[in-house]
């Protein structure tokens, strides 16, 4: 195209001398004509080539798409390989009670109720926590990670700077989370105290592992003053080394001086439960 102009032109400067104005304007105007046709072409061209960019991306999402899918199918096989696998094991009274696709499918009907109830509990847990709590304070954080309750209080609530004192304000949200924890029997309490990475040292404390440690026990502590068994509570200290912001600024490292209430089912009563359902099962046939 871009050599039917060129000749064109030539043509144009050639014949100019012995072509009259009105042959010279019909060239000029086929010219502006050809032109125009250039500049569409380009246009349309750039857009398929746009187009076929997008096709070809959408081509290799798709392709990785397919590959996650197959992956995921064999995993699913995998995985139920060595279910079979286990049940075949360790699982020999299970076996005899399962001599069906029937009875194997109502004994996985029988686990998923167990997990529904505890997922029911854990659900009941957080809607009385934000109640009772309070959701709205923006320095308070109720939430729910894989099955496990969190209750992230921010460090100026609880203590002053540098220290491991539980003041009066956080005592009256410690106390409403004491409430709640008491009322439930089967679980268990963990607070987790967190730092920023600035240097600490005022004795008897060293460094930061000493000062997130005994910010957890001093919670405890409260918590215990408050009425919740002593056997239900862990304390545990993070230090600096498990951040949720950049410590670049000062609102990063204030977001890192946390402590966490972390609200746990007892696992061991969970497989009770479990094998409750199993004697049902068993029981029924």
């Amino acid at each position: 195209m871009k050599k039917l102009i060129l000749f064109s032109v030539t043509m144009m400067l050639m014949l100019s001398a012995c072509v009259s104005k009105k042959e010279y304007a019909a060239l000029e105007a086929k010219q502006k004509e050809t032109q125009d046709l250039l500049n569409t072409a380009t246009v349309k061209l750039n857009s398929c080539l746009e187009e076929r960019a997008s096709a070809t991306a959408r081509a290799k999402a798709l392709a990785e798409q397919l590959e996650d899918f197959r992956k995921t199918n064999q995993d699913l096989i995998q995985s139920n390989k060595d279910l079979t696998m286990l049940t075949s094991k360790g699982a020999s009274n299970v076996e005899k009670t399962l001599e069906s696709l029937k009875e194997k499918d109502l004994k996985i009907s029988r686990l998923q109720d167990a997990i529904t109830k505890k997922d029911s509990v854990m659900l009941a847990l957080v809607t009385s926590l934000k109640k009772e709590v309070g959701i709205n304070d923006p320095d308070i954080e109720v939430n729910v990670e894989k099955g496990v309750v969190f209750i992230s209080i921010a460090d100026k609530l609880l203590f002053k700077s540098g220290s491991y004192i539980v003041n009066e304000r956080a005592k009256e949200v410690l106390a409403k989370v004491a409430k709640v924890v008491k009322s439930k029997p089967n679980f268990e309490c963990m607070v987790e105290a967190h730092t920023d990475p600035v240097p600490y040292n005022k004795p008897p404390l060293v460094d930061n592992w000493d000062l997130s440690v005994k910010r957890s026990t001093s919670v405890v502590r409260v918590l215990e003053d408050l009425g919740v068994a002593s056997g239900k509570l862990i304390a545990a200290g993070r230090s600096q080394y498990v951040p949720i912001a950049s410590n670049d600024t000062a609102e990063g490292k204030a977001a890192n001086r946390r402590t966490r209430i972390v609200i746990l089912p007892k696992i061991d009563e969970f497989y009770d439960m479990i094998e409750q359902e199993m004697k049902n099962l068993s029981a029924g046939n």
